[in-house]
């Protein structure tokens, strides 16, 4: 059985179990917490050399990392992976803005204020620039959205998923997603995609 390697708080682990979930394809899930430092024992580091949630061990043990390249494996041959070339090319290029212009600013400052005791003094002084090039991004795919269901082609895909997985927990980190109307209405979209689970929702065997 395939076997993935996550975090219950994680965002990155969260689109992958999400697509599992939606796809059928049944797996094991292993928690490893990152703030413990379990991500950095030799256990783990042979599995991933880089030390980061998630990574998935196939059936043939072959191994797999980086969640947005986890979600192009498993969406391959399925509608959440558009068989249009240049549709595929707007998929990627969320999935590069995901990781570019979007998760280093919202991930990291919910990371920081949901699951931190306290911030250093150079965290401290780090969060105006975070939360100004995160609510960029939101801005960004708040204007997007106007007028479409979905980030690409008007169906859901993998590049919501990526993108779902941490805008709609950004309010952890302090973003106040209010004044993004067509994000929230977006948000409320994709929970109600058939067979979506929550972030904290159980799954995996």
């Amino acid at each position: 059985m395939l076997t993935l390697y996550d975090n219950s708080g994680s965002g990155n682990g969260y689109k992958v179990r999400l697509l599992l979930t939606l796809l059928g394809i049944p797996f094991m899930r292993v928690d490893k917490s990152v703030t413990n430092g379990e991500t950095r024992l030799p256990d783990y580091l042979a599995i991933n050399p880089n030390g980061r949630v998630p990574a998935v061990v196939l059936d043939d043990g072959r191994i797999l990392a980086e969640s947005n390249a986890i979600l192009l494996y498993f969406a391959e041959g399925t509608p959440y992976l558009p068989s249009d070339k240049f549709a595929r090319a707007q998929v990627n290029q969320w999935l590069f803005f995901e990781q570019y212009s979007h998760e280093p600013y919202i991930a990291v400052l919910r990371f920081w204020r949901h699951y931190l005791d306290t911030l250093t003094p150079i965290q401290e002084a780090r969060v105006p620039e975070l939360l100004d090039k995160g609510h960029a991004a939101l801005k960004l795919m708040d204007a997007h959205l106007n007028g479409r269901r979905f980030l690409v082609e008007d169906c859901y895909s993998v590049a919501d998923i990526a993108l779902y997985a941490y805008t709609h927990v950004a309010g952890e980190g302090g973003f106040d997603l209010a004044s993004y109307p067509h994000l929230n209405v977006w948000l409320n979209r994709v929970q109600k995609v058939p067979g979506h689970i929550s972030i904290d929702q159980p799954c995996g065997a």
